[in-house]
């Protein structure tokens, strides 16, 4: 296949479908905890609750999105899903209670993960073999960019217009992901009348997870955990170590390094094997915590969020061309899904976990604890995914 094959106005419409998506749920998970305090004089133990459903609704719309998706199709799924993504966007305006908003957040991460999983099990047919791991590096920027803007754009809108306008460009990015999704071709899988007859007929676990994504998937849950703990506590430490006005710089760092890396990641991936890539990502990964820990300047801080994009930002991506590669092209549907649940996973339960290390060793020994954890996740790599491609 040519080399140019991967830039086709499909990949790239699919890829600021996905950007527009991501950065509507950015931009209501940095300002949510405000709204739901402020409207209805709620704990932040409810606050936090309102952020976390949406992250559970999610894995549970992945889980089935993998089983059914070609059973339904993907293009049906995915405008039907973007529909869905839509009307739970407008449906924010007239809420005017707790329990109504915490309905509305688990239609919209339901919307959010089938969206998200179809897209990217769609991008993953469209991308070259001999180019997946620099496609998907690529794709997985869009989330990535959205992580920058998202925050920003989110408090910028808050602080200037209110609640009313947030929801306002929520809608707005929600209505152009779905416009723009209309003019692309969304390939479907050549799956024969008798897989599709099994994925209907059998309800075991095998038929909800792709048992050969499972391995480097796994690896994702102690990434997610330990990028949680920076996602999470990163401004609350700041604050502590008087950097504060460094940290509203991290994510701009890690989002400008992540974009300067991708491209030369992915394909290192394509050209010289997965070891090569992982091993020296987990290493920086690692680095990148045991600086958090020890960080007392401006400098140190945003070192650290460099080496976190070139650390974990290379293993995501990465991970989840592996886990493709590894997967029948007929299961690219369950891999992607088993993939983002290990990985969603390990973010959503990252929070409280890490939290429960902050009261005991402070942020520095927190931070230092998941420093030692990602670095002996080698280990677990090795056992799991590679030893076997010590010829990469």
């Amino acid at each position: 296949m040519n080399k140019s094959n991967l830039w086709t106005k499909d990949f790239i419409i699919l890829l600021f479908a996905n950007f527009f998506v991501a950065l509507n749920f950015y931009l209501l998970m940095t300002t949510l905890a405000v709204y739901v305090i402020e409207q209805f004089n709620a704990s932040q133990s409810e606050a936090g609750l309102a952020a976390g459903i949406f992250i559970i609704a999610s894995l549970f719309a992945r889980l089935l999105t993998g089983k059914y998706i070609e059973i339904i199709g993907r293009r049906k799924l995915l405008y039907s899903s973007l529909v869905l993504f839509l009307l739970s966007t407008l449906l924010y305006f007239p809420v005017n209670s707790l329990n109504i908003l915490l309905a509305v957040r688990i239609i919209h991460g339901i919307a959010f993960g089938i969206t998200t999983t179809t897209a990217a099990t769609a991008v993953m047919d469209m991308i070259p073999d001999e180019r997946k791991g620099e496609g998907t590096s690529y794709f997985s920027l869009s989330p990535t960019a959205a992580t920058a803007f998202g925050p920003f754009i989110g408090l910028f809108i808050l602080q200037r217009a209110g609640f009313e306008a947030l929801f306002t460009a929520c809608a707005l990015f929600s209505a152009i992901s779905l416009i723009i999704i209309i003019f692309s071709k969304i390939p479907e899988a050549n799956v024969t009348k008798e897989h599709l007859q099994a994925l209907k007929a059998r309800f075991g676990i095998h038929d909800f997870f792709e048992k050969k994504a499972f391995p480097i998937s796994i690896m994702m849950v102690i990434m997610g955990i330990a990028y949680s703990g920076i996602v999470s506590f990163v401004n609350s430490y700041a604050i502590e170590i008087q950097q504060q006005n460094a940290a509203a710089y991290f994510f701009i760092v890690y989002a400008i390094f992540l974009f300067i890396s991708r491209p030369f990641t992915g394909r290192l991936l394509d050209l010289k094997g997965d070891n090569v890539v992982i091993y020296p990502a987990i290493l920086l990964f690692s680095l990148s915590l045991l600086l958090l820990s020890q960080a007392h300047s401006a400098f140190v801080l945003l070192l650290a969020g460099a080496l976190a994009a070139l650390g974990f930002g290379t293993i995501m991506s990465c991970s989840q061309a592996i886990a493709i590669k590894e997967s029948p092209k007929h299961r690219v549907g369950l891999a992607t899904s088993t993939f983002f649940i290990c990985m969603d996973g390990g973010m959503g339960v990252g929070p409280f976990l890490t939290g429960l290390l902050v009261p005991f060793l402070e942020y520095r020994g927190m931070y230092l604890t998941l420093a030692v954890a990602v670095l002996l996740s080698i280990i677990l790599y090795y056992n799991l995914h590679g030893k076997y491609k010590t010829g990469s």
